[in-house]
């Protein structure tokens, strides 16, 4: 029998990355071996999300998965951030492993950024949840236990009220039509506290919101 295939998994935090991870396990093809998160280094939290460094740590230990953190610039110009990245990549090959996968769901561009990436590195990208549906993904995670937080939310297609809330069956409904059903187009981003592929949830708890830089951010803080 072959040995499973060995896999890295970009961990953003968010739904999308615990979805992924689910899925992932539930494969006896393959092997997810690590957890790899790019940080802003000054601010110590996960880019976008703007998630603490301590919370993704503890996702981590709750996956029962090593976290590479990517520690990043501020400000990070595209040859910092990719510069990085092959540090991680030249990391995985001498670890022995095969692939990395992404939480992405259905935008061409960032596939094709991900896949040039990783082309002649002898790393395969694999993605996941690609093209699921997302209203479809958004109900298939909430009934399975999935449980997150908006922590980031963008202004000019979300109103500033759904900053800090939680991605569930009622916030489904208030989205307006024009949102993506799980915020692929930038609406908003997530931290999971509690997955099937969470040995044990992780508490916390509502922290300040505060808008920076054209977006809107709610602080989660460790309970």
């Amino acid at each position: 029998m072959s040995q499973p295939k060995q896999v890295a998994l970009s961990w953003s935090s968010g739904k999308d990355s615990a979805w992924a991870l689910h899925l992932l396990r539930q494969s006896a093809d393959v092997e997810v071996v690590a957890l790899i998160t790019s940080f802003n280094e000054a601010a110590g939290r996960v880019a976008m999300h703007a998630v603490r460094r301590e919370l993704v740590e503890r996702q981590a230990a709750a996956a029962g998965l090593p976290l590479w953190q990517v520690e990043l610039p501020w400000p990070c110009t595209n040859e910092d951030y990719e510069a990085r990245m092959a540090d991680v990549f030249r990391r995985a090959l001498a670890e022995k492993i095969d692939a990395v996968a992404f939480g992405d769901l259905f935008l061409e561009d960032i596939r094709a950024y991900r896949e040039k990436q990783l082309a002649g590195t002898g790393l395969e990208p694999i993605f996941p949840v690609w093209r699921i549906p997302t209203a479809e993904l958004a109900r298939n995670m909430i009934s399975a236990g999935l449980k997150a937080k908006l922590t980031c939310v963008d202004p000019s297609q979300l109103d500033r009220d759904f900053a800090g809330r939680e991605f569930d069956a009622a916030l489904l409904r208030d989205l307006p039509a024009s949102a993506d059903p799980c915020g692929e187009n930038g609406e908003f981003h997530t931290f999971v506290h509690d997955a099937p592929v969470f040995a044990t949830p992780i508490a916390v708890k509502s922290g300040e919101i505060v808008e920076r830089g054209g977006f809107v951010f709610a602080d989660v803080l460790p309970a």
